[in-house]
C-alpha cells in the first residue's frame, strides 16, 4: 500500500520509545490543553447563544417584529388595513392595538403602559396568551372592562385576580365639577409573566374596544406585525404602510432593542476572542514538544538526509507529527464540547440538586436556568481556528528540523 514517507515517519515518531517518554508526556499535555480549550470555547459560545436566544424569545414574545401606527390619528378601517397587511408574503400575522400610558391604582399606585388588544388576534403577533400564570387572555371580553397585569406590576399594586384596579389616564375631562382626569375601574382577570422586567412590571393589557372607550379613540393606534425575517422588519413594514394609503409611522423591534442585542453579540465576539487565545496558547505548546522532538531526533534526521530525504520532506515529517497531536486534541475537544453543550442544563441541575447550590436564583435572575444553544456553524469555526493554530505551531520546529546539517548532527555519534 502506498504510504507517503513523511506520514509514515511522522506516525512512527508519535510512538513512545524508551528514551522519549518525557516528550510523549509533553505531547499528551498538549493534546489535553487543546482539548480543554476547544471544549471551553464550544461550551461558552453555546451558553452565549442560549442567552441570546432566550432573551430574544422573551422580548420578541411581547414586542412585534414591526409596527405600523398612525401619526396623531387612529388607523382608519382597520379590518381592511389588517387584510392588506396580511396579504404581504413576508407577514405571518397581524393584529391591531391601542397603546397609551396610564396610572394604575390598587392597594398602591404604579405607572404602566396600557395596551388594548383583540384577544382572538393577539396570539398572531405575541406570546402573551402562552405566558399567562393566572386567568386567560380570552377573559378580556368586550365591554367587561377586564384587565391582565404583569406579575411584578400586580405585586407593586398589591392586587390579584378578582381585585379591582382604577386606570387613570393623563387626559383630562371638563365637567360642571371642574377639570379632572379620566379614569375607569377594571376587574383583574389574569396575570402574566414574561420574565423581562420591562413587561412584567410595566404592562397592562385590556380589550381594544375598552381601551378605545377609555381613551376616547375612534380606532386602534396601529397594527403590529409578525414577519418571516426579523432583519427585514423595517423594509417590510414600510412596504405595508405604503399599501395602506395613509401616512403612518413605521418602527421595528431593532429600533427599541438594537443596543441590547448588539451588546450580546459583542460579548459573544469578545468571549470567542479570549477563549481563542487560550486555545492558541494550548496549540503553541506544540512548539516546545516538537522542538524537543527535533533535538532528540537529530541523528535520525541526519541519516535520512544522507539517504536522500530533502529538507522539504523533513519539514513535512515534523508537521505531520504536530498536526496529528493537534488533530487528536481538537477531536477530543469537539467531542466533549458538543456533549457538554447539549447536556449542560441537565448537568447544572444535577449539580444544584446534589450540592444544594443555585447558580441562577429565580429570586434574582429572570432566566433561572443556564441556557445552551449549540450551533454547528460555531463548532465548525472553532475547529478550523484551532486547526490553523496547530498548523502555525508546527512551522518553526519543522523549519528548524529541515535546517539540520547531517555532518554537524553526526559528528558526535
Amino acid at each position: 500500500m502506498f504510504r507517503p514517507l513523511e506520514v509514515f515517519i511522522g506516525l512512527r515518531y508519535t510512538r513512545a520509545k524508551r528514551r522519549n517518554h518525557f516528550i510523549s508526556f509533553i505531547s499528551l499535555v498538549s493534546i489535553l490543553g487543546i482539548a480543554v480549550g476547544v471544549t471551553a470555547l464550544i461550551t461558552v459560545i453555546s451558553v452565549m447563544n442560549g442567552f441570546d436566544k432566550e432573551l430574544k424569545d422573551r422580548i420578541l414574545g411581547m414586542v412585534a417584529h414591526a409596527t405600523v401606527s398612525g401619526i396623531d390619528e387612529s388607523v382608519r378601517d382597520w379590518p381592511h388595513a389588517l387584510a392588506r397587511a396580511e396579504a404581504n408574503p413576508h407577514v405571518q400575522g397581524a393584529a391591531p392595538y391601542v397603546e397609551r400610558e396610564a396610572m394604575l391604582q390598587g392597594g398602591r399606585v404604579a405607572g404602566a403602559i396600557v395596551r388594548g388588544v383583540m384577544p382572538d388576534l393577539e396570539p398572531r403577533v405575541s406570546e402573551i396568551d402562552r405566558r399567562m400564570v393566572q386567568g386567560s387572555l380570552v377573559d378580556l371580553a368586550k365591554g367587561r372592562f377586564n384587565i391582565v397585569l404583569g406579575r411584578e406590576l400586580a405585586m407593586q399594586l398589591g392586587v390579584g385576580v378578582g381585585d379591582m384596579v382604577t386606570v387613570i389616564t393623563p387626559e383630562i375631562s371638563s365637567s360642571p365639577a371642574g377639570v379632572q382626569p379620566r379614569f375607569k375601574r377594571f376587574h383583574v382577570s389574569g396575570i402574566f409573566e414574561i420574565g423581562m422586567q420591562e413587561y412584567d412590571s410595566g404592562l397592562a393589557v385590556v380589550h381594544m374596544d375598552d381601551a378605545q372607550t377609555l381613551y376616547r379613540l375612534d380606532g386602534p393606534t396601529g397594527i403590529r406585525l409578525r414577519l418571516d425575517d426579523l432583519f427585514r422588519a423595517y423594509a417590510v413594514a414600510r412596504d405595508v404602510s405604503g399599501d395602506l394609503g395613509q401616512a403612518y409611522r413605521v418602527t421595528d423591534w431593532m429600533q427599541g432593542h438594537s443596543n441590547f442585542f448588539k451588546a450580546i453579540a459583542m460579548e459573544k465576539k469578545v468571549m470567542f476572542l479570549i477563549l481563542s487565545l487560550i486555545v492558541a496558547v494550548a496549540a503553541f505548546n506544540l512548539v516546545s514538544t516538537l522542538v524537543m522532538l527535533v533535538t532528540d531526533k537529530q541523528a535520525d534526521i541526519a541519516i535520512l538526509r544522507t539517504l536522500g530525504q530533502t529538507p522539504a520532506s523533513v519539514m513535512g515529517t515534523f508537521m505531520v507529527q504536530g498536526v496529528l497531536v493537534g488533530t487528536l486534541g481538537i477531536a477530543l475537544g469537539v467531542l466533549f464540547g458538543v456533549l457538554l453543550a447539549l447536556n449542560l442544563a441537565a448537568i447544572v441541575k444535577w449539580i444544584e440538586t446534589t450540592f444544594g447550590v443555585s447558580f441562577l436564583s429565580p429570586d434574582v435572575y429572570y432566566i433561572s436556568e443556564l441556557p445552551s444553544d449549540l450551533h454547528w456553524g460555531d463548532v465548525g469555526w472553532i475547529t478550523v481556528t484551532a486547526f490553523v493554530f496547530c498548523i502555525f505551531a508546527t512551522l518553526y520546529p519543522a523549519w528548524r528540523a529541515a535546517r539540520i546539517e547531517p555532518a554537524a548532527a553526526l559528528r558526535h555519534e
